[in-house]
């Protein structure tokens, strides 16, 4: 507990145009990887543009480590068929949770993370100010294969008694 700085709670909002792996869709679930811990969503079945709206959590102890997500068609009856990966860096949202934000008007963006050769985005991720929270929208361009993406929420959860920000 001492060395643990907070949750981030990472809501798997839907895929995108996720790729086809059985015979016309695909039963598709994620992973969400952060060093050893590692948690899955739900599998949604024939579903290539798949909304599970769930809530994974993850205990951060260090900021610099990326978040790694991994797609799957799940099959019954062989090993599940990997539908490509990306990774995402927490530290924008931690830098922006640092500042002094009280009093900002609802809905206000604090950073703009660009898409760039070096992160897996698909398109501008905003970090905003809502609900007296520091939440980011951010939508990953899945690696690794022919097509997809994931769209995320991202949120931090501070937990009394750990090390904190």
């Amino acid at each position: 507990m001492e060395n643990l700085l907070g949750l981030l709670r990472i809501r798997v909002k839907k895929g995108v145009n996720l790729a086809v792996r059985d015979v016309r869709s695909s039963d598709t679930y994620v992973v969400v990887q952060m060093a050893e811990q590692k948690l899955k969503t739900r599998v949604i079945k024939k579903d290539v543009n798949p909304e599970w709206s769930e809530d994974l959590t993850l205990s951060v102890a260090d900021p610099n480590l990326p978040v790694m997500l991994t797609v799957y068609d799940h099959d019954s009856f062989s090993k599940d068929d990997k539908m490509g990966d990306a990774e995402f860096d927490i530290k924008p949202l931690i830098e922006a949770l640092k500042m002094n934000l009280s009093g900002l008007p609802e809905g206000t963006i604090i950073t703009r993370i660009q898409p760039s050769r070096s992160n897996c985005l698909s398109g501008e991720s905003n970090i905003v100010w809502k609900d007296g929270q520091v939440v980011q929208d951010t939508c990953l361009r899945l690696r690794n294969v022919e097509c997809g993406e994931v769209e995320l929420q991202l949120q931090w959860i501070n937990i009394p008694g750990s090390k904190g920000l």
